[in-house]
């Protein structure tokens, strides 16, 4: 078996979608021998910020010396981007590794055929093992009461926030996502959240039952000191101490991700986790995380964030108007169709002088034809291909206006991998 044949084996499993509950990845697991027992997890779950917070927490640990593993999906340019090891991602060979010694478990599961999602999750849990990692930061994929990756009994435990998402999987309310997300939460395993309102009483009431002391981090916790998109600075309210830390990541949202960040870190140093403040102050700075709010390009300035639902687009659109300069805004839109498309639309395309709607090869992106139908009061081009779409938002801008391409992790991804072959 090559790279090619290990990939199309895997991809072949997408055609069963998302299918809740634990039993398959318990199954597959247990075949492997449980690898995921075999270091220190810390499992984060949230509607956003997830993605960061999981960064951030890596590299302080990795700046404190240790062996870490972290695990994030979905990627946006290779499949390796999911599984990394003391910032190094997975090789092909290893990836072929892992397929054929899955393969045969798999096999035997006719009956009930695990998810794509499951596989790489097991996947990832056997790699951390054989790499012998000390830790593993592991981001939920969906939800994470019945998500493939809470078979996990973490040392620590973080929900960044709860708004509404995934409806149809999830629930109709806030509550009811609340509640689904907080199946995370284990006995007398400490809690990190930046939740609030409803969803903040779901999660206390499940923390309580479980026993899992909570830290409520706010915006209390935090103060953006100065803006800046290159070079933002934070002065984080910790339990311990105040820390003045800094991050190229734009977004004044990034002050919760930090303090979610260094709350967690606070709880692990309780716990007798050694992580120096050198560590933190290296590990926020170092960190780079591609595709959200991205500058990759100059002149004219262009800008990637898979901002991919509401809470999102409301963050790059603050950002968008607060720490950017520019004469116009050139608005490259893909949107998947199974998220809150108009209210996306009707938050983010006032900002905009030209918007450019398109799709990603995802099955689940939406006609960049209905898109345009949605926008209105505004000069809206069609591009029903992503690289064509980005050639005519850099034919028409000027070196002092802004091109944001933005609405999924897979438009983003696309247009990525486009413009690093231009």
């Amino acid at each position: 078996m090559n790279y090619k044949k290990a990939l199309d084996w895997l991809d072949g499993f997408q055609r069963f979608g998302i299918k809740l509950g634990l039993e398959r990845i318990e199954h597959i697991c247990e075949k492997l021998g449980n690898p995921q027992k075999n270091y220190k997890i810390i499992h984060v779950a949230g509607t956003n910020g997830k993605g960061s917070v999981c960064k951030f927490l890596e590299s302080i640990l990795r700046c404190s010396g240790y062996n870490v593993g972290i695990y994030l999906s979905p990627h946006l340019q290779r499949f390796s981007e999911r599984i990394i090891v003391n910032n190094k991602e997975i090789s092909e060979s290893e990836i072929v590794s892992l397929v054929k010694n899955i393969k045969p478990i798999v096999d035997e599961m006719n009956e009930n055929p695990p998810t794509y999602f499951e596989i790489v999750t097991a996947m990832a849990f056997q790699y951390f093992k054989e790499k012998n990692v000390e830790f593993a930061v592991v981001e939920v994929g969906l939800g994470g009461r019945y998500d493939a990756t809470n078979i996990v009994d973490p040392i620590a435990t973080v929900i960044t926030n709860v708004t509404l998402e995934h409806q149809n999987i999830l629930g109709k309310k806030v509550e009811e996502i609340a509640f689904q997300k907080a199946g995370i939460v284990k006995d007398n395993v400490p809690l990190i959240t930046a939740a609030s309102g409803k969803a903040l009483n779901v999660i206390k009431e499940v923390a309580s039952e479980k026993n899992s002391p909570v830290t409520i981090v706010n915006d209390t916790f935090w103060e953006k000191n100065q803006g800046g998109v290159d070079w933002q600075e934070f002065l984080v309210k910790g339990r311990l101490k105040e820390y003045v830390v800094k991050t190229s990541l734009g977004g004044k949202h990034q002050g919760e991700n930090i303090a979610v960040t260094l709350a967690t870190i606070e709880k692990l140093q309780m716990n007798g986790v050694y992580i120096t403040d050198e560590s933190i102050f290296n590990g926020i700075e170092k960190t780079i995380y591609a595709g959200r709010m991205e500058i990759v390009g100059f002149e004219p300035l262009i800008l990637l964030d898979g901002a991919h639902n509401v809470a999102g687009i409301n963050c790059l659109k603050d950002t968008l108007k607060e720490d950017f300069v520019y004469d116009k805004l050139i608005l490259v839109l893909g949107i998947l169709s199974d998220k809150n498309v108009k209210e996306m639309l009707k938050i983010i395309t006032p900002l905009a002088d030209v918007v450019v709607t398109t799709k990603s090869h995802n099955e689940r992106a939406s006609d960049p034809h209905k898109l345009k139908e949605m926008i209105k009061g505004k000069e809206v081009v069609i591009k029903d291909k992503i690289p064509d779409a980005i050639d005519y938002a850099k034919k028409i801008a000027k070196k002092s206006d802004l091109i944001c391409i933005t609405g999924s992790l897979f438009t983003v991804g696309e247009s990525r991998d486009y413009l690093q072959k231009c």
